[in-house]
């Protein structure tokens, strides 16, 4: 199998994407420079915000954004793309279609490993974008899990840390935040996705403690699996886990 290279599509948030880069580089299993994965990434910060498009709050489609650089790293000899960024997964199937080479679905592969563990009632902190377009809660259904929303007033603290902190390089307060989780699981909920990378951010810099599952993470181990390397330091569960080929290989 020759060495494939990832494309990336990044700066949607920019510190996700650089994260991104960091998770592939530590968990790649390689003992020299050239047993790392090849990977081109593309920060276009200055594309449209989507979830205010997708909210009608902005007219600026991101979507020619985000093909215009899928198909710059298809030139530069990307053979494989992830687009670290879970909102923009509103626009996939528009951006999929104009691509040369395959997306993975972060979302699709997230919902998979819920399914892989077992996992039955599962909770998203997401942008409002993600949350209001369905696109957690229609995958978890085919999948057979059942989805549990957050509040409004839940939402507004996911609002918070995301727009208000991470996004302007402050570490949130963990207190709001973990009061949300705590409410999701009385609800019933099993496990929580962080369906925002900006999250993962926040994740990586705070102890949040049990019971999330890092989109970002299932992102990284899914791109280091398609592209032909073997990962290593993820938790037992993620290094379990088989991304499904059939959610990236698409030829309709």
């Amino acid at each position: 199998m020759k060495n494939m290279t990832l494309g990336i599509l990044g700066g949607l948030g920019p510190m996700s994407g650089v994260l991104f880069c960091e998770m592939l580089i530590r968990h790649t299993a390689a003992s020299a420079d050239q047993e790392h994965l090849n990977f081109i990434l593309s920060s276009r910060a200055d594309t449209p915000d989507r979830t205010a498009f997708i909210l009608g709050s902005s007219s600026e489609d991101p979507t020619p954004a985000m093909i215009a650089e899928v198909k710059k790293l298809s030139a530069a000899g990307a053979d494989i793309i992830a687009i670290p960024c879970n909102t923009a997964h509103f626009f996939y199937e528009s951006v999929r279609q104009a691509s040369d080479v395959p997306i993975i679905n972060i979302i699709r592969q997230t919902v998979e490993l819920c399914r892989q563990t077992g996992t039955r009632r599962v909770g998203v902190f997401s942008t409002e974008g993600t949350a209001r377009s369905g696109a957690y809660e229609s995958v978890l259904r085919e999948a057979g899990i059942e989805y549990i929303p957050c509040t409004l007033e839940e939402q507004k603290i996911i609002n918070e840390v995301i727009y208000e902190n991470i996004k302007k390089g402050a570490i949130p307060d963990t207190k709001d935040f973990l009061s949300a989780a705590d409410a999701l699981r009385k609800r019933g909920c099993q496990r929580i996705i962080l369906g925002c990378t900006e999250l993962s951010v926040f994740k990586e810099k705070t102890d949040l403690g049990e019971g999330f599952v890092d989109s970002l993470e299932v992102l990284a181990l899914s791109a280091i699996r398609l592209c032909g390397k073997e990962p290593r330091g993820f938790s037992k569960e993620l290094m379990n886990f088989i991304p499904r080929k059939e959610d990236v290989y698409v030829t309709e």
